[in-house]
């Protein structure tokens, strides 16, 4: 899969969650924190990526 279709898809997973979260829990007073964690995963699954790749067999 190709990195960019990854970081469209991770995004879109994302704005799903938040709008759930939204719609159906008592997120109006803590909204503006929901992303930290989400930001937090994603950078660090990208330094993982750099990290720990395994070269590809060609």
């Amino acid at each position: 899969m190709k990195k960019g279709i990854f970081h469209i898809i991770f995004i879109a997973v994302t704005t799903v969650i938040l709008l759930l979260i939204n719609q159906f829990g008592n997120a109006e007073s803590y909204m503006a924190f929901s992303l930290i964690p989400i930001l937090i995963a994603y950078y660090i699954g990208q330094y993982s990526e750099r990290k720990f790749r395994t070269p590809a067999k060609d």
